[in-house]
């Protein structure tokens, strides 16, 4: 069966895209890990990697072409045994652009399904008032409405960073913000990690109320001096006299494809420094509240966005200033079984575990930290004292992780209601591959965190 390569989605934003190059031509074989083209975005040129085997048997759409929506059919692969007369009449077939910014497309003979956040992913909070009704949005559309609604409240909040206003935001989180409340208070910075967020410090420090955004926390590794020896420790050095009032914010952790310098979840980096506030939430309704809570909270506050999930849609409630308690994790899943707690994009995984789990007979409790520095050990305690059993899952490496600060707390402070040992569900501890089939070896799955479940029930191999 001939297997199909499609125009993939090199980032979340990529709605269409040139054929700048092909590497090979019809008639050549192709092995695994190829760069079978290169494809140029509205940011950079990247290369089209198959992660099949066999003889290109035909190019649909020509090197040069322009525009190309993402998920056209651009040319196909032949298996052994296939002869390129199969592909007599084929055709690319142009897809419309996507209203929302699509999943990456493996180039895989099926197309790969696109993620959607599980039913039953978040309760409502339990102090909202009754009658209170919900909006349906993505994350990128909950984290826009957060900033808009705090610089309408406050004329001391304003937003700064690499391509916020004129382009709207890297990843579109602060679409429409430059044409409400102008270029005084939504400011486009040159590439400059070190520099503009020092500006953003200092301006902290003199009373205003500044959200950095960092096109990727890979990149505030060049600014890291400014948010951990002048954020972090201002307070404490002053004497209190001088506060930081102000927000780093941008997508952490794996995205896809985009290699080992650009996949980093920096959430245990951080939450190790005191000074810092350091949040990582997954609903849109968390990132709403918490990212309003974060900018009025007087500390320096780490906010940990996903890449991934800023096209998924998920209730928010209609309530004037809705903020979410900083430093309160939450039981998005009640269980009796085993306790899954996680963070940021883990928790879709865990939600995922979760319903596999209860078709086996097991029913896990899912907690969404939301938090992690402070880090609320009293939710997570009282989950093991009901279930006994526990896995802590993210998307890091496990050495020094998050999971391993959840571990030793409930050597500490939970021993005696533990059946079974902590288990940590992980990346794999090496640099983010490149290749696609590479990174979904290396990532967290629902998979391995069922198997986890399993091994701490005493359920494997049944």
């Amino acid at each position: 069966m001939s297997i199909e390569i499609l125009l993939p989605a090199m980032s979340p934003t990529m709605t269409e895209g040139n054929i700048a190059k092909w590497n090979f031509k019809e008639g050549d074989k192709v092995s695994a890990g190829d760069v079978v083209a290169e494809i140029e975005t509205d940011k950079a040129t990247m290369e089209l990697e198959t992660d099949e085997e066999g003889v290109l048997g035909k190019i649909l759409v020509a090197e040069g072409a322009e525009g190309i929506a993402v998920g056209t059919l651009i040319a196909v692969i032949l298996e052994d045994g296939e002869d390129a007369s199969s592909l007599d009449g084929i055709t690319a077939t142009v897809a419309a652009p996507a209203s929302e910014p699509p999943v990456m497309q493996s180039t895989e003979a099926a197309p790969v399904p696109e993620v959607t956040a599980p039913v039953a992913a978040v309760r409502v909070e339990a102090d909202l008032p009754e009658g209170t009704t919900f909006t349906n949005m993505t994350v990128r559309e909950a984290l826009r409405d957060a900033m808009a609604e705090e610089m309408r409240l406050d004329p001391d909040v304003f937003v700064m960073g690499e391509e916020v206003a004129e382009y709207q935001g890297a990843y579109k989180v602060t679409q429409g913000l430059l044409q409400e409340f102008g270029d005084q208070r939504v400011i486009d910075t040159p590439i400059t990690e070190h520099g503009f967020a020092g500006l953003g410090v200092g301006a902290a420090m003199a009373g205003l109320k500044p959200v950095v955004e960092f096109m990727t926390f890979n990149f505030a590794m060049q600014a890291i001096d400014q948010i951990i020896n002048s954020a972090a420790k201002t307070n404490y050095m002053s004497g209190g006299q001088i506060r930081c009032p102000m927000v780093f914010r941008g997508p952490n952790g794996a995205a896809s494809r985009v290699g080992a310098q650009h996949s980093q979840n920096y959430a245990s980096w951080y939450a190790h420094v005191p000074g810092l506030i350091v949040v990582a939430p997954y609903s849109a309704a968390d990132c709403k509240g918490l990212l309003k809570a974060a900018i009025k909270d007087p500390n320096p506050v780490i906010f940990l966005e996903n890449e991934i999930t800023y096209g998924y849609s998920f209730d928010v409630p209609d309530v004037e200033d809705y903020t979410v308690p900083l430093g309160k994790a939450k039981v998005v899943r009640e269980g009796v079984d085993v306790t899954l707690v996680s963070y940021s994009i883990g928790v879709k995984f865990a939600l995922d575990a979760a319903e596999k789990l209860a078709a086996e007979g097991i029913d896990a409790e899912v907690i969404d930290l939301r938090t992690i520095r402070p880090l609320d050990m009293d939710t997570i305690i009282e989950s093991v004292k009901k279930t006994n059993r526990i896995v802590c899952v993210e998307e890091g490496w496990v050495t020094c992780s998050v999971s391993s600060e959840i571990s030793a707390c409930l050597m500490e402070d939970a021993f005696d209601y533990l059946d079974a040992p902590v288990m940590r569900v992980t990346n794999e501890d090496v640099p983010m591959p490149y290749a696609a089939n590479l990174e979904k070896l290396t990532v967290v799955s629902d998979e391995r965190i069922v198997a986890a479940a399993k091994q701490v029930c005493y359920k494997q191999g049944e």
